[in-house]
């Protein structure tokens, strides 16, 4: 896929309930000129103290094969409000607010999730609590080193996370920040459901944020989406039945 194809609007989205917040995006689309009704669409999602277009984000926009949003989440960057760091919740309520926007304005329907950190539990929150109405759409979602944070009950993966929805997992072992058996744990909740499905992959010498991975990362991203997009999924650890090369 040729990359310059897409067009890249930046984008300015008020906050439904809070006309002192203005969520800031980016906006990335394959064939700008057709009619976006119906149309599939990524949300890409950064961790703490980021922005949208750090480490891997902006790269990825622009390689997936269907249309992206990239945003600040309130506070965050060029998005205005106040940012907190125990109030993961508004984030998902941040992720509510551009779906809502998005499908209103464009008619896109959301199909893929892709999170960092605080990202991946802001959007896992989003699925668990928001109606199916607003989140039926969504097949697949990416996190990248879930983060546990204090005062938010991550325990509600085990029973509101849809059982539809196709789920991989990167970490790194070499996180000083995210202890690496954390995503042991959210695996055993993920690898529980049907048909959904869970890919768990431990990246080998890459920190928390991927230093210097982003190529690595969004490669996976692809070859995962690709595989979702064929129905190959399987559970279990990434490339199972996949000799590596020595």
């Amino acid at each position: 896929m040729d990359i310059t194809s897409k067009r890249t609007t930046k984008l300015s989205v008020p906050h439904t309930y809070d006309k002192e917040v203005t969520l800031v995006g980016t906006l990335e689309q394959l064939a700008p000129d057709e009619p976006t009704q119906g149309r599939r669409i990524a949300l890409i999602l950064h961790g703490s103290m980021g922005h949208k277009d750090y480490l891997f984000q902006k790269r990825l926009g622009l390689k997936l094969p269907i249309d992206s949003f990239r945003f600040d989440f309130t506070g965050s960057h060029e998005s205005s409000g106040q940012w907190r760091l125990g109030k993961i919740e508004g984030d998902a309520f941040d992720i509510h607010v551009v779906a809502e926007y998005l499908n209103r304005r464009y008619g896109y329907m959301v199909d893929l999730l892709v999170g960092h950190s605080r990202g991946s539990v802001a959007a896992m929150i989003w699925l668990c609590n928001y109606p199916q109405a607003a989140t039926r759409s969504v097949r697949g979602v990416t996190s990248e080193d879930h983060a546990e944070f204090a005062g938010v009950n991550t325990s509600v993966v085990w029973d509101r996370f849809p059982a539809g929805i196709d789920v991989l997992t990167m970490h790194g072992l070499m996180d000083a920040v995210v202890p690496p058996f954390d995503a042991v744990i959210y695996a055993q909740a993920y690898g529980a459901r049907s048909p959904g499905t869970h890919n768990l992959y431990y990246v080998e010498d890459a920190d928390h944020n991927f230093t210097g991975m982003a190529d690595q990362v969004v490669a996976t991203i692809r070859e995962w989406f690709d595989m979702l997009e064929r129905k190959e999924l399987r559970t279990g650890i990434w490339h199972t039945g996949v000799k590596p090369k020595l």
